[in-house]
């Protein structure tokens, strides 16, 4: 029976001309998109016009079926809800960036003695930050850069608190030992100070700190300190040269955002302006961008980027997308003032340059990687007979010696490894050390969804082992009525070297491609990745195991200590790292078991 078109007239007629979020709907209840408006009743027509309306848009509006609308009190309530709805939903028509929960920073703790180190998550006010950095790399460059010159520490504290001698990085000039007190409390935070300046871009301050300080060593004939100092500012000469990268007297925090594009594909490149210092850039490529003019693309990154972090004062773009609700809601985030600005000249405008050079650097090195992508998939296509294959899902199953079993599943699509969608399983109830068992579980677990319906359909499911673990999944898909499923299974044959990976399959005899086909590249990239994702989790799974276990291997810690234990430090990571003096706060640890406590797990 026919469906009948979607009529749009009766809802359109009832919304009213108020800023709100709309979101359409297709016959299955899946969001095709969410949208904004500053007047619902003529944004929402706006899209059932039979003129005026792009390829892209005439496809959606084909695909609706009903239509939702929130009304909010301003512009700026309905972005910021189309915003979070954006990426709770992921709907299929509104551009989606994906990017880290988080970025990194580099903090200085609140110690007597801080501590140098980094840092993903939510700031602690007792603690000093600086960033974010785009990247985990950055940061910890800029870490290592600051130890070397000004020699903070960077051991935990359960190390700290427990030292008697000096340690490696003592010796090799990292680190002044304050845990033995081989510096005063004095001198120390005076090179904190130094690096706090340093950290906010007042580079020249800290060479006038430390040539002062050298000059004084000096005359007063102490040579030695005088010896460390010129070596402090040697090394701030090195760092401002490789890394701290000096606009003319602006120390302005900025972002820039320049957005390129290459053919069909679209980039947007993030670098970070902190007190002066380049700390580094970080490009995205968005989902969904077809059909999208680089403003619109600009603009979404912008929304979706900054309205659940912290936002510098200024925005530097290479394009117009100015948006006023979208600045007011910046600024009311920020508690104060946010620009978005397209400069046309001086240090900005080379800052832009050199950001819209990173994005089209970065979309040729990705045009580069997705031809080779593209002849791998091809190649494997023609080999397993799927011309319209897409979407690969790999098995792999992970422990030692029957301990701590793990299945891993992880998706390659579109060309690339799909990290979000990967899956991790825990196996349990079977004999320690039965793969097949193993296998048939994760399996079971995955693709019983996908016969109720729920989930994506692979076209090719790869299985990491010979013709034993092949022929338990043709069982499963069997068990489960997904006998149309293709399935290959991966041998690592008899000398289990890489490039002699035979390649089995249910219905024809197993074959041995050569070291350099296309196809078994993607093969082993593949397999390879669900290795990696399988072990990780066995390890840490193990890991976890044994350190409960040692707890309750400990005589006088039953369960109402362990669990204090877990409750006052939130983990097992944290109790190992503890002191024996943090150790003895918690309810029912004496001193005397504490010390057992820290001697078994050190």
């Amino acid at each position: 029976m026919a469906t009948e078109p979607f009529d749009p007239k009766a809802i359109l007629a009832s919304l009213p001309l108020l800023p709100g979020v709309y979101r359409y709907f297709d016959k299955q209840g899946n969001v095709l998109y969410v949208g904004k408006a500053k007047q619902l009743k003529k944004r929402v027509s706006s899209y059932f016009q039979k003129t005026n309306i792009s390829p892209r848009i005439r496809l959606m509006v084909s695909h609706i079926a009903s239509i939702e609308t929130t009304v909010t009190r301003s512009e700026a309530e309905a972005l910021l809800l189309e915003n979070n709805l954006i990426k709770s939903l992921k709907p299929r028509y509104n551009i989606l960036f994906r990017d880290d929960k988080s970025y990194p920073y580099i903090v200085l703790t609140g110690q007597e003695f801080p501590r140098l180190t980094y840092f993903r998550g939510t700031p602690n006010r007792q603690h000093q930050y600086f960033g974010p950095y785009p990247n985990a790399q950055a940061a910890k460059d800029s870490s290592q850069l600051l130890q070397k010159i000004f020699r903070i520490r960077t051991c935990e504290d359960s190390v700290f608190n427990n030292r008697t001698r000096p340690c490696l990085l003592h010796q090799i000039h990292r680190c002044t030992a304050p845990c033995v007190n081989l510096i005063s409390k004095e001198d120390y935070q005076a090179d904190i100070r130094n690096a706090v300046l340093l950290l906010n871009g007042r580079h020249q301050e800290v060479e006038q700190t430390l040539r002062a300080a050298m000059e004084q060593a000096a005359e007063s004939m102490h040579y030695e300190q005088a010896a460390v100092l010129r070596d402090q500012l040697r090394d701030l000469h090195v760092v401002q040269q490789k890394q701290f990268v000096e606009s003319t007297g602006n120390t302005t925090d900025a972002d820039i955002i320049a957005v390129m594009q290459l053919d069909e594909t679209v980039c947007v490149n993030l670098a970070m302006m902190r007190g002066g210092r380049h700390l580094g850039d970080k490009s995205f490529f968005p989902d969904h961008a077809e059909g999208l003019t680089l403003p619109e693309v600009l603009s979404a990154f912008i929304a979706q980027h900054y309205l659940s972090r912290g936002v510098p004062s200024i925005l530097l773009v290479n394009l117009e997308c100015v948006d006023d609700a979208l600045v007011e809601l910046l600024s009311e985030q920020a508690g104060r003032n946010v620009r978005i600005a397209l400069p046309q000249s001086g240090d900005k405008k080379q800052w832009l340059e050199m950001a819209e050079k990173n994005a089209l650097l970065a979309l040729q090195q990705r045009a580069m990687q997705q031809g080779g992508q593209q002849l791998r998939l091809d190649t494997l296509r023609e080999l397993v007979g799927l011309p319209d294959m897409q979407r690969i899902e790999c098995f792999d199953i992970s422990h030692t010696m029957g301990e701590a079993t793990q299945a891993s599943c992880v998706v390659y699509e579109d060309l690339d490894m799909r990290s979000a969608q990967y899956r991790r399983y825990n196996i349990t109830g079977i004999t320690p050390g039965d793969d097949y068992a193993a296998m048939r579980q994760a399996l079971t677990r995955r693709y019983e969804k996908l016969a109720a319906g729920e989930g994506a359909r692979p076209d090719l499911v790869l299985i990491d082992g010979g013709l034993g673990q092949l022929h338990i999944a043709m069982d499963v898909m069997h068990e489960l009525g997904l006998n149309d499923l293709a399935l290959v299974g991966v041998a690592k044959g008899v000398e289990r070297k890489v490039g002699m990976e035979q390649l089995i399959f249910p219905d024809r005899d197993a074959i041995r491609l050569s070291g350099d086909n296309p196809a078994l590249h993607l093969i082993q990239q593949v397999r390879d990745e669900a290795h990696r994702f399988a072990i990780t989790g066995h390890r840490a799974k193990r890991g976890k195991a044994r350190m409960v276990s040692s707890l309750s291997e400990i005589a006088g810690v039953g369960d109402k200590r362990r669990r204090n234990l877990l409750t006052h430090f939130g983990g097992l990571r944290e109790i190992q790292q503890a002191s024996v003096e943090q150790l003895c706060q918690v309810d029912g640890i004496s001193k005397a078991l504490a010390e057992k406590i820290y001697q078994q797990l050190h």
